[in-house]
């Protein structure tokens, strides 16, 4: 059925909550990033009172368009599936802004809560110390006590890992020298043993030899050929 005059129709209607729709959800982005600064006033700021109310506000018109889509469906004779789909996602998403909404506000008031309560903490100890003098001073030295301890922790610990330390050098160092020994005996339990590794070694300096000498020979012949 065609809109009345003065009235808008369903294309008009839907695309307005779309368009409320995104704006809720840019109004979303920045009222939480409120819950997530460093510091967060005891207080609600202006800006964040104002985007709490813009983001209200903007809810309630999208309720206002849902409840015009939803009379200008019943309205209808044989309404398609197509726009019952539409209503319903748009309902769908409302309910979930809403939800976001609530949500939001909660860890806003906990982060307040917290902040609050550490301040508040942070000042009873201050003023604490500012009256008794000597509890601070003691405070103090129990926590360079504490300090001093850590170190003290850390310099056993290192020290305990350099005598570990020493100690497999020390195991290894007679390992090797057990070895050296096993390989010594060995090798004069063999008959002929010592003499066959001297003879391969004797061997070698005279292969060594023959092949330096005979380099330096080709090296002579090359030469006196230029």
């Amino acid at each position: 059925m065609a809109a009345s005059a003065g009235n808008p129709g369903w294309a008009q209607l839907r695309q307005q909550a779309r368009a409320l729709e995104s704006q809720t959800e840019t109004l979303f982005h920045t009222y939480s990033q409120y819950a997530q600064v460093t510091n967060i006033p005891p207080k609600p700021t202006p800006e964040e009172r104002e985007t709490e109310a813009k983001l209200e506000d903007v809810i309630e018109r999208r309720e206002g368009v849902v409840a015009q889509l939803a009379r200008l469906l019943d309205s209808e004779m044989g309404a398609s599936a197509l726009k019952q789909n539409n209503l319903s996602l748009l309902r769908e998403k409302l309910t979930e802004h809403r939800r976001d909404l609530g949500r939001l506000r909660s860890n806003l008031a906990e982060a307040r809560n917290r902040a609050n309560l550490l301040s508040n903490v942070r000042s009873d100890i201050d003023a604490y110390h500012a009256s008794n003098p000597e509890a601070a001073e003691a405070e103090y030295m129990l926590d360079e006590r504490a300090r001093v301890d850590n170190s003290h922790n850390m310099v056993d610990s290192v020290l305990s890992q350099a005598y570990a330390t020493q100690e497999s050098f020390h195991l290894q160092r007679e390992m090797f020298a057990n070895i050296n020994r096993r390989i010594t005996l060995a090798a004069s339990q063999v008959p002929g043993l010592n003499s066959l590794i001297g003879k391969i070694s004797a061997r070698k300096r005279r292969d060594g030899i023959i092949m330096g000498s005979f380099i330096a020979f080709c090296f002579l012949v090359f030469w006196f050929a230029l």
